[in-house]
């Protein structure tokens, strides 16, 4: 395994793990806003104020963390790209090889049908 390839896979497996730390955030937040709109039912008009803008501060948080995922993303993203590139220039007839194979595999999957 070259230093492309293992560069992209560990870069699936942060990718993974930011992932999932995303979605527990989320997690949190709905829970945080179920708590608060049960907190603002029984709330006075003061204590409503103050509990819409907790849940939009933690709404404000959450936001921050997707863009940040995003652009992450888009930097594995490019990375990825151009690991591939580098190696299809490397390896021509490998990749065409590759290629040539998955287009057999998808001939034979669509004709069954």
């Amino acid at each position: 395994m070259n230093a492309d390839t293992q560069a992209v896979r560990g870069a699936a497996n942060n990718l993974n793990v930011q992932k999932d730390k995303l979605v527990a955030d989320i997690r949190t937040v709905m829970t945080d806003a179920e708590d608060l709109l049960r907190q603002a039912k029984d709330a006075s008009a003061d204590g409503y104020v103050a509990v819409r803008a907790e849940l939009e501060d933690k709404l404000a948080e959450t936001l921050v963390r997707l863009q940040e995922v995003q652009e992450e993303l888009k930097f594995r993203a490019r990375h990825a790209a151009r690991a591939a590139d580098a190696y299809v220039h490397e390896n021509p007839w490998k990749s065409l090889g590759f290629v040539a194979a998955a287009g057999v595999l998808v001939g034979i999957i669509v004709s069954r049908r």
